[in-house]
């Protein structure tokens, strides 16, 4: 008797199921569309391929393994065969749509995965329960190819929530503004001119390159982007482009970029290089009927008129020069606060001592 009392108290009591309420058990057989489950009852548990997944046709075989415990909620006490019908998937549903409704009330942040693109927005699940985020909500701007979030996590703030209408709508949009207004202050408290930053080519267009600083974008003007001369931006640059740039300006939220830096300006030992009476070499840069400009190094041309290309006399330059082509010349002015250098070709051919064709070659 005294043994009989004991095994009683050993065995573990059975499980009282009732309709809604929610129970553990642990996964004994897996089929392709159907779990079995001992639940601590009599009966055993049930759960099919549309209570467990809303993947169609999904193989339970792939998702679940034998041992596996599962909290699942009771719909039916007897299926009519004697067990128990479960859901897993509505009480994941229950617990999304209680964490939804929690975020809801208190602002929460929620981070979820991207399980669909819709027509109009994306579909994320935060726990088997549904949350759309419209289109324009999805980014601060216009975003013409949703495809690229297929699967990406995305954060969002819960600003509708109504579940009765199966209507609950997300918001990355203002996360997203709030974010870049926060890196914009810090931006703009740190910046100074003179300061070398590091930052990202956003665009490019025919006048200059917008960069993003991190928080805010400089508009690095066509003029300065080198000490030389550059005719499209876009040959020199393309969007992503990580630039090191000097803030030149900073005019209310507008910042003025340069890659002119101080230390590179070709100017500050071109009074030396270039005295008057030097002799120098250089590539003809372009041409016009009065002259031609010969690059001496970037960042630094000089003119060499027409009249001071030859003895005899030349109509234009391109009679005789052309775009490329490297010439000699003597410098025969230096203005260095104009920054104007003034070349003669003639000015070598006229003098005593000119170096022969010979030794040229040689």
């Amino acid at each position: 008797m005294s043994e009989d009392f004991g095994q009683l108290l050993n065995e573990e009591p059975e499980v009282i199921i009732s309709q809604g309420a929610i129970v553990k058990g642990k996964v004994d057989e897996v089929k392709e569309d159907e779990l079995v489950l001992n639940i601590g009852s009599k009966s055993d548990g049930i759960i099919t391929r549309s209570e467990y997944t809303s993947t169609p046709g999904a193989d339970l075989r792939e998702l679940v393994k034998v041992g596996d415990e599962i909290e699942a909620k009771v719909i039916k006490v007897n299926d009519g065969e004697g067990q128990v019908l479960l859901s897993y998937r509505r009480l994941q549903a229950e617990k999304g749509s209680k964490i939804l409704e929690e975020a809801f009330e208190n602002k929460t942040v929620l981070k979820a995965e991207v399980t669909q693109v819709v027509s109009g927005g994306l579909s994320v699940s935060v726990d088997g329960t549904r949350v759309f985020i419209p289109a324009s909500l999805v980014s601060d701007v216009y975003e013409k190819n949703l495809e690229k979030y297929a699967g990406q996590q995305v954060e969002f703030v819960v600003t509708e929530f109504n579940p009765r209408k199966r209507r609950i709508i997300g918001d990355c949009k203002q996360l997203i503004v709030a974010k870049k207004a926060a890196m914009r202050e810090e931006l703009f408290s740190r910046l100074e001119v003179g300061q070398i930053v590091e930052g990202t080519v956003k665009n490019v267009t025919d006048f200059g390159a917008f960069v993003d600083l991190g928080g805010a974008d400089g508009l690095l003007h066509i003029s300065e982007m080198s000490w030389g001369r550059i005719e499209n931006p876009k040959k020199v640059f393309k969007s992503g482009d990580q630039v090191r740039v000097l803030v030149k300006g900073i005019d209310g939220s507008r910042i003025a970029l340069s890659r002119k830096f101080p230390d590179e300006n070709p100017w500050l030992d071109a009074a030396e290089k270039y005295a008057v009476g030097n002799v120098v070499t250089g590539k003809v840069a372009r041409m016009t009927d009065f002259g031609a400009f010969i690059e001496l190094e970037t960042g630094v041309d000089a003119l060499l008129h027409v009249s001071q290309i030859a003895r005899e006399h030349i109509d234009k330059p391109s009679d005789v020069l052309s775009v490329g082509q490297e010439i000699s010349a003597k410098v025969v002015d230096f203005n260095e606060d104009a920054k104007k250098i003034s070349l003669s070709m003639k000015a070598l051919q006229n003098e005593e001592e000119y170096i022969p064709e010979e030794e040229e070659e040689a």
